[in-house]
């Protein structure tokens, strides 16, 4: 079991890991033992996220959570399979802890009038040099 916040709380039912072998140090070890891990979550199906943080959760996602909705994580930093296991779960922790986390309203603004001002004088001149492109003298003809 996950404790994620004080109200959302992840059962271990709900993840399913998988032991790969891992690339990097390790020694004669890496070649033996399967100290990765791959953590699945299926977010479309879990019963511990409200609707608002699984849409966050699947844009802050991104590349890591595949078409049916599964969120995969790898770990493969450390070179005990505990070790990665716990990182894996400390990393879903924090994307879900991010994803629960309501964006901040954004407060409406206006521009100063001083800045309204000088945007409407510099179009004023630029329509100025537009219109006396066009004018060609009578003389010049």
């Amino acid at each position: 079991m996950i404790r994620v916040t004080g109200t959302i709380v992840i059962d271990d039912g709900e993840i399913r890991e998988s032991f790969i072998r891992s690339s990097g140090p390790g020694g004669q070890n890496v070649n033996k033992v399967a100290t990765a891990v791959q953590l699945r979550f299926d977010v479309r199906k879990s019963r511990s996220l409200g609707d608002d943080v699984r849409e966050r959760l699947a844009r802050l996602a991104g590349r890591r959570m595949t078409g049916d909705g599964v969120l995969i994580i790898e770990s493969r930093r450390f070179r005990t399979q505990e070790r990665n296991r716990q990182d894996a779960r400390d990393r879903l922790a924090a994307l879900i802890r991010k994803a629960a986390e309501p964006p901040r309203p954004r407060r409406r603004t206006l521009p100063r009038p001083e800045a309204r001002e000088r945007r409407l004088e510099s179009k004023r001149r630029r329509g100025g040099i537009k219109r006396e492109r066009g004018r060609v003298a009578p003389s010049e003809a």
